[in-house]
C-alpha cells in the first residue's frame, strides 16, 4: 500500500482517538452511571435474566441467544491481542483504564440496549430491526445520523469483525501448528459461509454452544496460569495501579507511559474489547424475545462485565505476572501485541501455548459470526434486504483474504471504525437518557410488566 495512505490512515486514528474521544466516552460512561443511579448494582439480576427464557415475547430469538451471540462480538481478541497491545504501547498501566471501561460501560451497554429495544421495529415476515440507526431515526428524527452509523458499521464488520480477527487465527496457528496462512483463512471462510447464510437463527444457536465453552476454557486456563505466578500476584497488581497513572519502570523491563499512554490505550482497547458505547452489541438486543426494553438492556449489560471485567481482566494479570516473572522478555523492544502475548503465554510450559492457540481460535471465530449479523443489518438499513446475499459473498472473500493483510495496518483501521461508531451512537445515548431514565423508572421495579408500546412494521 503507499506509504501516503498509510500514513493518512494513521494520522486519521491519532485524530479519532485522540482527547475529546476519549473524554466523550469516558464521560458517557460516568454521566449514564450517574443516571441510571448505578445500574451496575443490579449484576446478579442482570445474570439471572439472561438464563431466564421469556419465550411469550416478542422477538426472534431467546434472551441467552442475544448475550452470546453478542459476546460472540465481543470476546474476541481484542480481549487476547487487544490487551497485549495496550501493555506494550500504553504500559501495564493500560489494564486498569481497560478495567474501568468495563466497570463504567455497563451503564453505557444499558442504556443503548434500552433504546436499541425502546425503538426497534419489524419487517414484514416478522424479523426484528433496531439499534442506533432506528433509534437516531425514531426517537431524534436524526435519519442522516443512522445512515453515517449504519455506514460506519457495515464498514467496520469487515475489519473489526472478520479481518482481524481471521488474521489473528492465521498468524497463531502458523506459528504454532505450521498450518500455511492462505488455508487456515480459505478453511475460516468455509465454515462462516455454513453459519451466516444460516441468518440470525443459525448464528445464535452455534454461539449458544459455542461462547460459554470458549469462556470457560479461557477463564480456567488462565487462572491455573496465576496459580503458577501466585508468587507474583501482588507485585502485578501494585505495578499496574501504580503505572496507571505516573511514568516509570517495574521488573522484568516494564516500563509505563504516564496517564495519557495508559489511558489512551486501555479505553481503545477497552471499547475494542467490551464495545459499550459502540453500539454493535444492541443491534442483536433488538431481535430478542423480551417482556420490555429494561429487561433485556439488563442481560446485555451482564455482557461487558463478562467481558472486560472477567475476561480481559483475566489476560492482562496473566501478561504482567508472567513478563514479572520472566525478566528475559525485554519489552523495549516489542511494540507488538500479539508478540508481547505469545511470548508471556510461551513461559507457562505445556499449558501457556496451549491456552492461548484454542483461546484465540475460538474467540477469534465466534467474532467473525457475531459481526456478520452487525453488518448485515446495518447494511440492510442502508440498502434494503436485497443487499445481503452480496454482503455475505464479500464477507466471506475478505474471511479467506485477511491472513495477507498486515495486521498492524488493519487494526489501525479497526480502531479509527470504532471511533467513528461510537460518536453517533454517544450522541444518541446522551441525547435519549432521559428515556432511559424513564423506561427504567417504568420497569425496573417490575421487570415481568410486559411492554404496552406497540413495535411498527416497516417495509424492508
Amino acid at each position: 500500500m503507499p506509504d501516503a495512505i498509510v500514513q493518512f490512515i494513521q494520522v486519521t486514528n491519532q485524530w479519532v482517538w485522540s482527547w475529546p474521544t476519549i473524554l466523550l466516552l469516558l464521560g458517557t460512561h460516568l454521566f449514564l452511571t450517574v443516571r441510571t443511579k448505578g445500574i451496575q448494582r443490579k449484576l446478579p439480576t442482570m445474570i439471572r435474566l439472561s438464563v431466564t427464557k421469556d419465550p411469550d415475547a416478542e422477538g426472534e430469538v431467546s434472551q441467552f441467544a442475544t448475550l452470546t451471540t453478542a459476546l460472540a462480538s465481543t470476546i474476541g481478541t481484542g480481549n487476547i491481542i487487544g490487551v497485549g497491545t495496550a501493555i506494550a504501547l500504553g504500559g501495564p498501566g493500560a489494564v486498569l483504564w481497560c478495567w474501568l471501561t468495563g466497570i463504567l460501560g455497563i451503564a453505557t451497554k444499558y442504556a443503548e440496549a434500552l433504546i436499541a429495544v425502546k425503538y426497534r421495529v419489524k419487517t414484514r415476515d416478522g424479523r426484528m430491526q433496531g439499534g442506533a440507526m432506528y433509534a437516531l431515526e425514531r426517537g431524534l428524527h436524526m435519519k442522516w445520523l443512522g445512515v453515517a452509523f449504519a455506514l460506519f458499521g457495515t464498514l467496520a464488520s469487515f475489519g473489526i469483525g472478520c479481518a482481524t480477527q481471521v488474521n489473528a487465527i492465521a498468524t497463531v496457528c502458523n506459528a504454532n501448528l505450521g498450518v500455511p496462512e492462505w488455508l487456515v483463512g480459505a478453511v475460516v471462510a468455509v465454515l462462516t459461509a455454513l453459519v451466516i447464510f444460516g441468518g440470525i437463527q443459525t448464528i445464535s444457536r452455534v454461539c449458544e454452544k459455542l461462547v460459554p465453552f470458549m469462556a470457560a476454557f479461557y477463564v480456567l486456563g488462565c487462572l491455573a496460569i496465576l496459580v503458577y505466578n501466585r508468587d507474583f500476584l501482588w507485585q502485578t497488581v501494585t505495578t499496574i495501579c501504580r503505572l496507571a497513572f505516573t511514568p516509570g519502570a517495574a521488573a522484568g523491563g516494564l516500563t509505563g507511559g504516564g496517564l495519557l499512554l495508559a489511558m489512551r490505550y486501555g479505553l481503545a482497547r477497552g471499547l475494542f474489547s467490551n464495545e459499550s458505547g459502540m453500539g454493535s452489541a444492541p443491534i442483536v438486543a433488538a431481535a430478542a424475545q423480551t417482556r420490555n426494553p429494561v429487561r433485556q438492556a439488563l442481560v446485555s449489560a451482564s455482557g461487558t462485565f463478562w467481558d472486560t471485567v472477567v475476561v480481559c481482566l483475566m489476560t492482562g494479570l496473566v501478561l504482567v505476572s508472567s513478563i514479572l516473572k520472566n525478566p528475559a522478555i525485554d519489552m523495549g523492544n516489542i511494540t507488538d501485541g500479539g508478540i508481547l502475548t505469545t511470548l508471556a503465554f510461551d513461559q507457562i510450559p505445556l499449558v501457556g501455548p496451549v491456552i492461548l492457540v484454542v483461546g484465540i481460535i475460538s474467540f477469534a471465530f465466534s467474532t467473525v459470526l457475531g459481526w456478520s449479523y452487525y453488518g448485515e443489518r446495518c447494511l440492510e438499513y442502508l440498502a434494503g434486504r436485497r443487499a445481503l446475499f452480496l454482503y455475505r459473498v464479500l464477507y466471506v472473500a475478505v474471511a479467506a483474504l485477511a491472513p495477507v493483510a498486515a495486521l498492524d495496518l488493519v487494526w489501525t483501521v479497526a480502531d479509527t471504525l470504532n471511533a467513528l461508531m461510537a460518536i453517533p451512537n454517544l450522541i444518541a445515548v446522551l441525547l435519549l437518557s432521559g428515556v432511559v431514565v424513564r423506561e427504567t423508572e417504568r420497569y425496573l421495579p417490575d421487570l415481568d410488566r410486559k411492554c404496552e408500546d406497540p413495535i411498527p412494521t416497516v417495509d424492508r
